[in-house]
């Protein structure tokens, strides 16, 4: 990976320092119900204050389509960023451009926060716009993006703001990259990934980059039903892509030359209908009934998954292996989760996740906390997988070279 600023490169003293953080967070009638995405900014911000900063807070919020919407303000970010701040004072303005963002800046001391409005109330956020970067480049000193969920967007405060201040990748930024580099930049052999979810066709990019990369390609959930079907295997009811079947073996054909063992479920839990605690059955994969679904891959399935991740070092997973949001369909996920745990515990595996429901089923398995890193950046590690390009993370390189 190309060198890149981090905070610790910065004399940041006294100086005005716009970080872009992600804080598109859930609320309900204007509060706050999931304070993650704040909390995990707090090293960065904290870090800065100690510093004695003036530390000036750029995110988007929801889709207001380049027009202010006071439902999309983050003026009730107010609260609980001060509470996690520890009760210090954040000042608020009410746009992140013009007079009465100049005016908040200029009132800003050292070791303070203000929280600029929604970047997305101007169109020329999303459009990337020169004018518009340019506005937001004269409020600060320094540039530090710590938001690599947002990475994947050519956005004027992702990736023009980079290009127009000194820049530096803010501690979560950094954190997602370096572990991003030892999962398949540079990694440690065997490499496998585990890649699940219900379509090929929503993973072809993400396939087509992995089987040139690792070892071991794991397919599960319903993208494992259409694998199944293109080797001639009927799968019953199942969620299955049956118009991918050339894309598949172009898939597999590839994973022989890059010398990457596919493994597929040999067994499977199906049932009539997907419904909590419904009658089930586990057969073999060739079994499976005219009238049932795949709806989990079966316990010699997650044995075999669970005994070859034993001869890896390096472990990238997307994508659950069943309908983990429905019991008893969550079994598989769970088992390989609990092992991948083990494993990384044991120092033998270094583990990274991500993906929405990557994250959600791994929380659910109650292994959240116990793999090397778990990415909630959703699109940005999605397209990492896929081996493209994230604008906002070539900025931050681009300004180090």
């Amino acid at each position: 990976m190309s060198v890149f600023r981090t905070l610790d490169d910065l004399d940041v003293t006294g100086k005005r320092v716009l970080v872009r953080v992600d804080f598109n967070v859930p609320m309900e009638n204007g509060v706050v119900t999931d304070a993650t995405r704040i909390e995990r900014a707090l090293p960065t911000l904290q870090g800065l204050l100690e510093r004695g900063a003036k530390v000036i807070l750029l995110s988007h919020y929801g889709r207001p389509k380049g027009k202010a919407d006071p439902a999309l303000s983050l003026r009730p970010l107010l609260q609980p960023l001060e509470a996690l701040l520890q009760e210090r004072k954040v000042l608020f303005a009410d746009n992140c451009i013009g007079a009465a963002a100049e005016e908040a800046v200029g009132q800003l001391n050292d070791g303070e926060v203000l929280l600029l409005e929604n970047l997305r109330f101007h169109a020329g956020e999303e459009a990337n716009d020169d004018s518009f970067a340019d506005s937001l480049a004269e409020l600060g000193d320094l540039y530090v993006n710590d938001a690599f969920s947002a990475a994947h967007r050519a956005h004027a405060s992702v990736e023009a703001l980079a290009r127009r201040l000194p820049a530096a990748a803010g501690r979560l930024m950094q954190e997602e990259l370096e572990h991003l580099e030892k999962a398949l930049e540079n990694p440690e052999r065997p490499v496998a990934a585990i890649v699940g979810g219900a379509k090929v066709s929503t993973k072809l990019e993400l396939l087509g980059n992995l089987v040139e990369k690792v070892q071991l390609l794991v397919i599960g959930g319903g993208m494992a039903n259409t694998f199944l079907h293109a080797f001639g295997v009927p799968v019953g009811t199942s969620l299955c892509e049956k118009d991918m079947a050339e894309t598949v073996e172009d898939i597999v054909r590839r994973a022989k030359q890059a010398d990457c063992d596919i493994l597929l479920p040999t067994d499977a839990v199906v049932a009539e209908k997907l419904a909590p605690n419904t009658p089930h059955d586990v057969v073999a994969v060739r079994d499976v009934p005219d009238d049932r679904m795949i709806l989990d891959v079966g316990p010699m399935t997650t044995e075999q998954i669970r005994k070859r991740l034993g001869d890896c070092h390096t472990l990238v997973w997307n994508g659950p292996l069943g309908a983990f949001e429905t019991q008893p369909f969550d079994a598989g996920t769970n088992v390989v989760a609990e092992a991948v745990a083990d494993l990384t515990a044991e120092g033998r595996l270094l583990s990274v996740a991500g993906g929405g429901d990557t994250v959600a089923a791994l929380a659910r398995a109650g292994v959240l906390d116990r793999l090397t890193y778990v990415s909630a950046a959703g699109g940005a590690f999605l397209e990492w997988l896929e081996g493209k390009t994230l604008p906002g993370v070539q900025a931050l390189r681009d300004s180090a070279a």
